[in-house]
């Protein structure tokens, strides 16, 4: 197996366990939600249940890509500002040579 292969696996394998760990916490919130509606019948509880975990489960997708874009947004300006200080070492660089060759032109005939 390639590298590449073995990262795509391992992201497809974390984000089923992520999904996965999502739907427990969502039914764990569920049900913590419908255990004071004492009135409701198991159907009834078992259909709000149901809907909540839908519901936690949208939430937690949005969520993600709200974060996923975000993390993507804030990765282009640190980019920007990598290549703006790469650009300006580089001409403080070149500005410290062509100052070096020029002393050494003018200090040269004088030795």
């Amino acid at each position: 197996m390639r590298g590449e292969d073995a990262r795509v696996l391992v992201n497809e394998i974390e984000g089923h366990l992520l999904i996965a760990a999502t739907r427990r916490h969502g039914r764990a919130a569920a049900a913590r939600f419908s255990a004071p509606l004492d009135w409701l019948t198991g159907a009834q509880r078992e259909e709000v249940e149901r809907r909540f975990e839908a519901e936690y489960l949208v939430l937690a997708r949005a969520s993600w890509e709200h974060t996923a874009e975000r993390a993507m947004e804030v990765r282009g300006e640190y980019e920007e500002i990598y290549r703006g200080l790469r650009r300006r070492l580089l001409a403080g660089w070149l500005l410290a040579c062509a100052a070096t060759v020029a002393v050494t032109v003018l200090v040269a005939p004088l030795l």
